[in-house]
């Protein structure tokens, strides 16, 4: 089983949220097409520089460990992973819903965080 919990992911939703929890920036963000569109924390990041910009920010500003919560597809394309957060950020737990978007290549074209509930 990969360490974010869900085996059964597409093989770059499930490498990207691998990377990302060891702050691995160059491998998550290699899984992003290069017009792909991050939405989190109310801002949108357009391209695959400033999805790599969104990337070391994230994997920098706070420090937190990941529990994985769910894992829900919707179709070959969509699919939604929940993940709790803990960490030394405002609030300490968060849970976040990943919805993410997919090419036919299995590339993620967007992704959208939002805390859940």
């Amino acid at each position: 089983m990969s360490p974010n919990g869900f085996p059964d992911l597409p093989v770059r939703v499930r490498t990207y949220l691998d990377a990302h929890a060891r702050h691995d920036v160059p491998t998550a963000a290699d899984c992003f097409v290069p017009a792909a569109v991050v939405v989190d924390d109310g801002r949108t990041h357009r391209g695959r520089d400033a999805v790599r910009a969104w990337l070391d920010r994230t994997s920098t500003e706070y420090t937190y460990t990941t529990t994985p919560l769910t894992a829900v597809p919707h179709d070959d394309r969509h699919w939604t992973v929940t993940q709790r957060l803990d960490g030394d950020f405002p609030g300490g737990t968060v849970d976040l819903a990943h919805a993410f978007t997919l090419d036919d290549d299995g590339r993620i074209t967007e992704l959208t965080i939002a805390p859940c509930g």
